[in-house]
């Protein structure tokens, strides 16, 4: 932490009395901004808690992808107020903070519709967070969400390696943040800006950080992270393929992973890199939203349902035993019976592992919700139903496939009840294991005995079955 910091540390900060409550909501990366916002916290003092009850500053770091995020909030608000109230009653003060999308779209109105919070700060600016604290306690109420000229992550302070151990043998690594592709059911380009790609050198430092701390997985974040590009030591342009292959030379980072992407950014150096690198895993995550060429033209998807198809011809060429997900939005405005047919009809083409599909909800501002000819709710909700159905039989018929197989896992956790240890298989989903497999952060080979859904169950761990499942399991 630079001199300029420290100096707007109030003394009870330093004495590191105070504790932060940090309440995550959305996608990964906001895990990530949260971790990272709670190192900038602790060079102000903060050390985090897990109970609201006990903190002097509550922060929700918030997203606006879904419908009705930002009432969420509010209402989530409404519960912090009563709690600052009966602290204020005994003489104690809480600080409130919202930092995320819905601070970015909302700025200064959650100020005027929540007294309750004090501090308002974007994805963009949470670096700042030790700045502004102090001027709250000057008796401000502040609102950072202007895009910050400087780099944040330049700005940002280091986590020790006591801290990255303490999350765990996986971590979450941004590269990427902000999208130029501006979907038009889409706020990310509003709440988190136009695409940045952080320097090649700031990543690899950060990665051999999580490697030297014990971390053996690391996922790659950007909002479109394979549009991610940047220059070798030798000044030479490189794309996300290169990114990984230098990260893959990291001693002790044996496992790489990266979402989200975008079709239209996967490249021939990426799709190499899948074939060529032993540590980037088998298993992609490419959205493609919607089947229908009409509904993705209205979606500003710039690619066709036959242009995602032969992509996934020719990743699978490159490597066969790729687990492929997916982003599906049913009922976007116009979608007819045909269109979500033709949905269907690329769903049972691709053969998904895993997916997220979801009913179209107007985000205000973007230009979705000013098109015409919005789905009835009663329609989105019978589709949706149909597709999540045809999705869930994909998912399991790809688990119930791994049955007999022998699969490297890395040991993440001690499982539900004594005697299990659980882990990650390369396609992403939880193995539980016998504890005598292996210990945390080893990666084992173990046979899979059987399988549900979202999980699977190595050979010896006959207790976890039921445990885990409830009910019967395919074997």
């Amino acid at each position: 932490m630079s001199d300029t910091r420290q100096a707007t540390l109030s003394p009870t900060q330093r004495a590191g009395s105070r504790k932060v409550f940090i309440k995550t909501y959305g996608c990964q990366m906001n895990v990530y901004d949260s971790q990272r916002m709670g190192d900038a916290l602790a060079g102000g003092g903060y050390v985090t808690t897990e109970a609201m009850e006990e903190a002097d500053l509550v922060l929700l770091n918030t997203c606006h992808i879904r419908e009705k995020a930002a009432e969420k909030i509010y209402s989530e608000l409404g519960r912090i107020r009563v709690m600052k109230a009966e602290r204020a009653a005994a003489g104690k003060d809480l600080r409130v903070a919202v930092a995320g999308c819905v601070a970015q779209a909302e700025g200064r109105e959650i100020i005027a519709r929540a007294p309750v919070v004090d501090l308002v700060i974007g994805p963009q600016t949470y670096h700042r967070l030790p700045q502004a604290l102090s001027r709250v306690e000057k008796g401000e109420r502040v609102v950072e969400t202007d895009y910050a000229v400087e780099d944040k992550f330049e700005h940002l302070p280091k986590a020790g390696k006591r801290e990255i151990g303490a999350r765990g043998v996986t971590a979450f690594l941004t590269v990427q943040e902000g999208c130029d592709k501006f979907c038009t059911f889409c706020v990310v380009p509003y709440t988190r800006g136009a695409e940045v790609s952080r320097p090649l050198a700031q990543i690899l430092d950060e990665a051999r950080r999580l490697a030297d701390a014990g971390v053996r997985e690391a996922t790659l974040l950007g909002q479109n992270v394979n549009a991610w590009h940047g220059e070798d030591a030798g000044g030479r342009p490189i794309g996300l393929g290169g990114l990984l292959h230098a990260l893959a030379e990291i001693p002790g980072l044996d496992r790489l992973r990266y979402t989200t992407s975008h079709p239209r950014d996967m490249d021939d150096e990426l799709i190499a890199a899948h074939r060529d690198l032993p540590q980037l895993m088998p298993y992609l995550h490419l959205p493609v939203q919607s089947g229908s060429d009409a509904i993705l033209k209205a979606m500003n998807r710039r690619h066709t349902g036959e242009d995602y198809l032969r992509l996934i011809e020719r990743i699978r060429a490159a490597r066969p035993d790729i687990a492929l997900s997916g982003d599906f939005i049913v009922g976007f405005p116009g979608e007819s019976e045909a269109d979500f047919e033709a949905t269907m009809r690329l769903v049972e083409a691709v053969g998904y592992a895993s997916a997220f599909s979801f009913k179209y909800s107007p985000r205000p501002g973007t230009p979705g919700a000013e098109l015409a000819g919005h789905v009835d709710e009663a329609v989105k909700s019978e589709r949706l139903a149909r597709l999540q159905e045809l999705l869930r039989r994909q998912q399991l018929a790809f688990s119930e496939s791994l049955v007999g197989q022998k699969l490297s896992v890395l040991v993440e956790k001690p499982g539900r009840r004594p005697g299990q240890i659980v882990g990650r298989s390369p396609y992403l989903q939880p193995v539980v294991m016998d504890e005598n497999a292996g210990s945390v952060g080893d990666v084992v080979t173990v046979e899979i005995a059987g399988a549900v859904a979202n999980s699977l169950i190595a050979l010896g761990a006959s207790d976890a079955r039921s445990a885990l499942t409830g009910g019967p399991v395919a074997a």
